[in-house]
């Protein structure tokens, strides 16, 4: 992650002082700009697209100079605006016939200014409409302006942010070097002219959203890296009403003192400091932790789950543009976790409000702040605070295919596989992160990534197309917010598909996070021998008893290949680790790295006639020095399938690729919220196994606890009094026979469960309200 260079600062240090002054005596004929040139190269000056930072390089320059400590070349121009300064030299035609809604408005468009005649009419727009004028604007800059049939409507521009705020940085909680070094990722919304007489209704919040959803992109685009966060000043008497209504957050007043202010004279009028947040996870990535309106404590795995909140604990304050859609949102889980199973228009039970809520919400414009991202953003917060109260936090990482090849009205998909005729079948693929404790518990959903996968022909793919990519994306999430967590250890774990020596070599950039891979490739090693063959010719280190699940035969069909039944069984392996060291050359790079990693073999003693032994082939970055850290590798692997278990509830009990949504960003919106029931329906299941003694209200209400007390008497058995015995109950509804050697009830018959017990709930309350 590129980070800002402290120009004036590194060249203040003596050492690098005298480097200057020896460039000057050493090239006398260089002019200003050759000499800073020479001084960012020497000095490695550069911006994140590699170029050099000429501009701040001089300024630096010119203040040491001024300040006596060295002497520059004579000037051969004058600072100034340069091209900045060049406008039309006439007003810009009022625009004609502007209607009093943005619907009405023909041709609406944001054009980023990247010409001279766009930047002179930006220029004139402002320097005779605006307050302050066109500027000087400072910094890294995008600049709009808003067109339509009608004529130009207004004008936008962003530049660097303050330099200090005190409000705005207790609010980001950075200190000063976390400042200067992390600063440009935080642009100020300088300019922002809606022309007088354009009276026009939504055309800001139009203006503002399209703006914001293109600001990533453009910005990294012109300056090579992406900002995090918008701030922007309100001057009284203005109130800043329609800004607290468009999710922007008031963080506090500055101290009336401008950019300039270099004395303390403080004539600038206090202003009221607001900030919006264009990336969700902005914290985990600048390293400052959880913000502090949710609370910074952390979380027990199920605390606040229960049915009455755990809709507004993980989905409230998403940052939809809208606080009426982040309600919409809440009551929307809300009302489906009740019954996963069912469409939306069943769960609602006739309240046709709440239906065409949802289906608004659903239905937003593709460039609206209703994202998948979004609507996870407040789940992410709340898993990263369950994280922080565990010791170790495993961040599981795999993809499953969603088939829609029946649903030929969805646009967008791509993709996902052929069958033996050639046919396509077309979906999505969703890669997902799903963290969970050393015990297997899930703590919730980090990660999304939905992909509609598209033909790429013969030309060689950039790094970010490869299918790899999605598994360094992943380890590159879990590093942000393992540097969050200093008291956790984080382990990034995932199955053969992610052996791609580039995640390793991604790891040594970020090794805040560890390492479990389960091996595909018999690579070569540094010495020449095999991988495989290295590990198994390792003498042995001791066995270990695992639990194989057992397997249920199914046949061949169209969407799925044929399985062999296998009887659950408990494997002995026997254990192997030893130190490997790797080398290669990643994709795109000029040298060849060497890794040092660990391997952990394990292979089955005496697996049962007909069956193929277990052996396994597992890669780390964690040090493994005895039988029993070896054997705890394997563990945390084995807890891989935690993650195979949610897909299923995902499909099975959420139905998420049985949905008939006309688009694939209507699509991935809904699958979103579903992705956060599965996790709840996982948790509630594992918590009656892995935590008995919990008291029921942690999950249930009042009222379902009054009729699984109900239903338990009418069959003659206690009323539950324990976690364990409420969720047993619930899956004896879903079809569990609750027989003295039946293991532990699954996922299918709980949510099947919960889904009698949300309706017999409701007719609970209904007759209470009739009574």
């Amino acid at each position: 992650m590129w980070e800002q260079s402290q120009i004036k600062r590194t060249l203040s240090a003596p050492a690098n002082l005298a480097r200057v002054q020896a460039l000057i005596r050493e090239a006398p004929e260089l002019h200003r700009t050759g000499l800073a040139d020479r001084v960012c190269a020497t000095l490695g000056f550069l911006d994140a697209r590699g170029r050099v930072q000429r501009a701040g390089c001089l300024k630096a320059l010119r203040a040491l100079e001024r300040a006596g400590r060295i002497t520059l070349p004579p000037a051969r121009s004058t600072p100034g605006r340069g091209g900045q300064g060049r406008r039309l030299g006439e007003a810009v035609p009022a625009p004609q016939g502007v209607g009093r809604e943005v619907t009405e408005l023909e041709g609406l468009e944001l054009v980023r200014v990247d010409t001279a005649e766009h930047r002179a009419l930006w220029n004139e727009l402002m320097a005779r409409e605006h307050p302050r004028g066109m500027g000087p604007l400072v910094g890294a800059q995008v600049r709009y302006l808003v067109g339509s049939a009608q004529g130009w409507l207004g004008a936008l521009g962003f530049a660097a942010s303050a330099l200090q705020l005190a409000a705005r940085d207790a609010w980001i909680g950075w200190d000063p070097a976390l400042r200067e070094r992390h600063r440009h990722r935080v642009v100020g919304l300088n300019r922002f002219l809606l022309r007088p007489g354009v009276s026009c209704r939504n055309l800001a919040s139009w203006t503002l959203g399209r703006a914001f959803r293109r600001l990533g992109a453009d910005f990294e685009a012109c300056h090579g890296y992406r900002p995090w966060l918008v701030e922007t000043f309100i001057e009284p008497p203005h109130t800043g009403v329609s800004l607290r209504a468009s999710n922007w957050r008031f963080v506090g007043e500055t101290c009336g003192r401008g950019r300039q202010d270099r004395g303390h004279a403080a004539e600038e009028t206090r202003k009221a400091i607001y900030v919006y947040e264009l990336e969700p996870d902005w914290r985990a990535r600048l390293g400052v932790g959880p913000a502090p309106a949710r609370g910074d404590t952390p979380l027990e795995p199920a605390e606040g789950l229960d049915a009455q909140q755990w809709a507004e604990h993980e989905f409230g304050g998403a940052p939809l543009g809208d606080k009426r859609l982040t309600k919409r949102l809440v009551d929307s889980a809300r009302r489906q976790g009740e019954d996963p199973l069912r469409a939306f228009t069943a769960v609602a039970r006739d309240d046709w409000a709440a239906v065409k809520g949802y289906y608004r919400l659903i239905d937003q414009p593709e460039d609206s702040d209703v994202t998948p991202e979004h609507i996870l953003a407040p789940h992410r917060a709340c898993t990263q605070r369950r994280m922080q109260a565990q010791a170790t936090v495993l961040c599981l990482q795999d993809g499953t295919d969603l088939n829609f090849t029946t649903r030929p009205q969805t646009r967008g998909v791509g993709v996902i596989g052929r069958n033996q005729t050639g046919a396509e079948s077309l979906g999505l693929h969703l890669h997902s992160t799903l963290a969970v404790n050393a015990d297997g518990l899930p703590l919730g959903v980090l990660q999304a990534q939905f992909e509609a996968p598209q033909p790429r022909g013969d030309a060689e793919p950039a790094q970010e197309e490869k299918k790899s990519f999605r598994w360094i994306a992943g380890l590159r999430d879990a590093a942000a917010l393992a540097a969050t967590l200093p008291n956790t250890r984080v382990i990034s774990v995932a199955d053969r598909e992610a052996d791609a020596f580039e995640l390793y070599v991604e790891q040594q950039r970020h090794p805040a996070v560890e390492l479990v891979i389960r091996a595909q490739h018999n690579r070569r090693l540094a010495d020449g021998r095999r991988l495989f063959e290295v590990a198994r010719a390792t003498a042995s280190r001791g066995s270990v008893e695992l639990p194989v699940d057992g397997q249920s035969l199914r046949t061949k069909t169209s969407k799925r290949p044929e399985r062999l039944g296998r009887a659950a069984r408990t494997a002995e392996l026997e254990l192997r680790y030893t130190p490997i060291t790797l080398r290669g050359t990643p994709a795109g790079a000029d040298q060849p790295v060497t890794l040092e990693l660990t391997v952990v073999h394990a292979l089955e003693r005496d697996p049962p006639k007909g069956e193929k032994p277990l052996e396994w082939f597992v890669l780390t970055t964690l040090a493994v020095a005895s039988a029993e850290q070896a054997a705890e590798i394997l563990r945390w692997y084995r807890l891989r399938w935690r993650i195979e278990d949610w897909h299923r509830v995902l499909k099975s009990g959420c139905k998420i690729d049985e949905l008939g949504h006309h688009s694939v960003e209507r699509l991935e919106r809904a699958i979103a919220i579903r992705l956060v029931i599965a996790w709840r329906v996982m948790l509630m299941t594992l918590l009656g196994r892995e935590a008995p003694a919990l008291p029921p209200e942690l999950l249930f209400s009042d009222v379902e606890l009054r009729v699984l007390g109900d239903y338990a008497q009418s069959r003659r058995r206690p009323r539950p009094t324990r976690l364990q015995e409420a969720v047993r109950e619930v899956a004896i509804l879903g079809g569990y026979t609750n027989r003295n050697h039946d293991p532990p009830p699954g996922h299918q018959l709980m949510w099947h469960g919960y889904a009698k017990l949300t309706t017999m709930s409701f007719a609970y309350a209904l007759r209470d309200e009739i009574e």
